[in-house]
């Protein structure tokens, strides 16, 4: 009876339900830890920074990539069992794989997206018509949208970031429910840090890539099937 009740300990309900919390928390711990340096710069450019900061607050942002994509490889590769966790060593294992692989596709999208932002932020001084600032906007979102899907790619697959950048373009169209999960989260984010504080979409950045992560399975299922040797 003993060892039926060993058998059973950790494949329970309540043992994958303790196990994902504790994966989840530990994996924000050690996000929020590797991103600690740039989130800090944020803060001391304080709740409504000059637009002029913007490329500055970019470079704040460059170890969120490789943070991210660790935390996608840590919750990916979770163990469901209570009596075997080790969410620390899959981040550690995820950064060491993946942090120069999402810094060289991280890096020129922060790029596109802070030209972006300057320009929007400067849009009177331009001259353009004003449908040219909801141009600018919608491919600012495509490209938050392409990197979610970038995101995913590059912290679960060892592709040269050239092809992943077009694997991402390619599922943008592939698999739009995946898309349009990845739009939800986003506006849910943006609602987080408009409504209440820019902090919030931070402390639950690992519930959000882990809501990223199932809503692109179709996305990860067919890299697999039809990329992969």
């Amino acid at each position: 009876m003993s060892t039926v009740r060993t058998a059973d300990f950790g494949t329970g309900s309540l043992s994958r339900a303790a196990a994902l919390l504790h994966t989840v928390l530990t994996v924000e711990a050690l996000l929020l830890a590797t991103a600690a340096p740039g989130l800090a710069g944020l803060l001391l450019l304080g709740p409504d920074p000059d637009p002029a900061n913007l490329p500055l607050a970019a470079v704040c942002l460059l170890p969120l990539g490789p943070a991210a994509s660790a935390a996608v490889y840590a919750l990916h590769h979770r163990s469901r069992d209570l009596t075997d966790l080790h969410p620390a060593r899959a981040y550690r294992r995820g950064l060491r794989l993946n942090a120069l692989p999402a810094l060289k596709l991280w890096t020129p999208l922060l790029a596109w997206l802070t030209v972006i932002a300057f320009t929007l932020t400067h849009f009177s001084a331009t001259g353009l018509p004003a449908w040219w600032a909801v141009l600018l906007g919608a491919i600012g979102v495509a490209c938050l949208l392409w990197g979610a899907h970038a995101l995913l790619l590059t912290s679960l697959f060892a592709f040269r970031a050239r092809d992943t950048a077009r694997l991402a373009t390619y599922f943008l169209l592939r698999h739009g429910r995946a898309t349009l999960a990845a739009a939800s989260l986003l506006v849910l984010a943006g609602a987080m840090t408009a409504l209440l504080t820019e902090a919030l979409p931070a402390l639950l950045a690992a519930p959000l890539l882990l809501s990223l992560l199932h809503a692109g399975r179709p996305v990860i299922a067919e890299t697999q099937e039809d990329f992969t040797a």
